[in-house]
């Protein structure tokens, strides 16, 4: 299994990251590179995945880049960890339900590490916690799936500005609310992304 592991210290323009992704999906299906897991951090923006709304954007002045990923809008900017891939189900199991609870667990069982407990949600995909005596979302998750090779990635609130999600309806819920892992619980997260590739890498093995 050789899969390059990319860990970006600058942020990445949204849609340099995605010139990125679609670049090496197309290597990895003429099987001219090998499979990718980066993690990094984008400035701040808006993105719009196949399933978004249009009244799910309440502040119409935001820019907003509507991407070819599953799932609704979101947020992405400062303080939020983004681990991207390109992954080749035609090696593994050529499941999507399955590959998406495999990238479930990944987040589970990192924020476990740091003693916070996440679950998942049936009706809405991504990651959640009760936090304040409410149900929020800490990590979302979007894929898409051509030829059976899988790209695009999730995200996991570490110290972001949450105000930001006021702008819109994250991911289409209404009434969940978001949060961040700093609030949670404040604690050093340093090496979020080392411990989010170990455990990526021990899953697929798996």
């Amino acid at each position: 299994m050789k899969i390059e592991i990319k860990k970006s210290i600058k942020p990445i323009e949204y849609k340099d990251a995605l010139s990125f992704l679609e670049k090496r999906l197309l290597l990895i299906g003429e099987n001219k590179a090998n499979e990718l897991i980066w993690v990094l951090e984008h400035p701040k923006i808006f993105t719009a995945g196949t399933n978004y709304k249009e009244n799910e954007v309440l502040d119409k002045s935001i820019s907003l880049v509507k991407t070819n990923r599953g799932g609704k809008i979101t947020y992405h900017g400062p303080g939020q960890v983004i681990c991207y891939f390109v992954l080749n189900l035609n090696k593994r199991s050529k499941d999507i339900r399955k590959f998406i609870n495999l990238l479930e667990k990944v987040i589970t069982t990192t924020l476990n590490e740091y003693g916070i407990k996440s679950f998942t949600d049936p009706k809405n995909i991504g990651i959640w916690v009760k936090h304040e005596s409410k149900i929020k979302k800490v990590a979302a998750i979007g894929i898409r799936v051509r030829k059976w090779i899988a790209y695009h990635g999730f995200s996991i609130n570490v110290d972001n500005n949450l105000d930001n999600y006021k702008s819109i309806i994250p991911c289409g819920i209404k009434d969940k609310g978001i949060t961040n892992l700093k609030l949670i619980k404040n604690q050093n997260y340093s090496d979020l992304n080392d411990k989010i590739i170990k455990n990526f890498i021990t899953y697929l093995k798996n």
